[in-house]
């Protein structure tokens, strides 16, 4: 077993864990924190795979900046059991019965897929480096780029808009 399968197969575990330490937490601070360490655990999946602009990015965007929101989010809530309504017993039910079907839609799908014998080449080629992607972003695809960047730019001018005090 070489380095690189010990990595996989250490980041792989760490990911399920943390996933599921978000998923069983309680206290709701918690289960960001163990979704900050996910993401972590997923970007370097994304490095093993020889895509560093994606690793960064998700580091930056998602452990970064929409992990700070939900920080927020839930400290401003306040979130007490106290002042959270109980759920009824028929809802609970309703919902393990709606990821009950929802896992055997994905397990159905899967099944049908058809599995080839495909290995990702790591460290190697040029798929995934950020000249490449950066290159093909402003040739091929520069119109659709431009137009994304004028959505944004509408959207930011919308939200202070709104958020604007009379």
């Amino acid at each position: 077993m070489n380095i690189i399968q010990i990595l996989f197969w250490f980041l792989s575990v760490l990911a399920i864990f943390s996933a599921l330490m978000v998923i069983t937490s309680k206290n709701p601070i918690y289960s960001v924190l163990w979704l900050i360490a996910t993401f972590f655990a997923i970007s370097g999946h994304y490095i093993m795979l020889n895509a560093q602009f994606l690793a960064i990015v998700n580091i930056i965007v998602y452990a970064g900046a929409i992990m700070v929101l939900f920080l927020f989010v839930i400290m401003l809530m306040n979130l007490n059991k106290e002042t959270e309504p109980q759920k009824s017993r028929w809802l609970k039910i309703a919902g393990a019965l709606a990821g009950g079907c929802l896992l055997l839609v994905l397990v159905a799908a899967l099944k049908s897929s058809v599995t080839k014998e495909q290995f990702a080449t790591v460290n190697e080629g040029s798929i995934g480096l950020i000249k490449n992607l950066g290159k093909e972003l402003f040739t091929t695809y520069v119109v659709p780029f431009e137009i994304s960047s004028v959505l944004f730019l509408s959207a930011m001018v919308g939200a202070v808009v709104i958020g604007k005090k009379e």
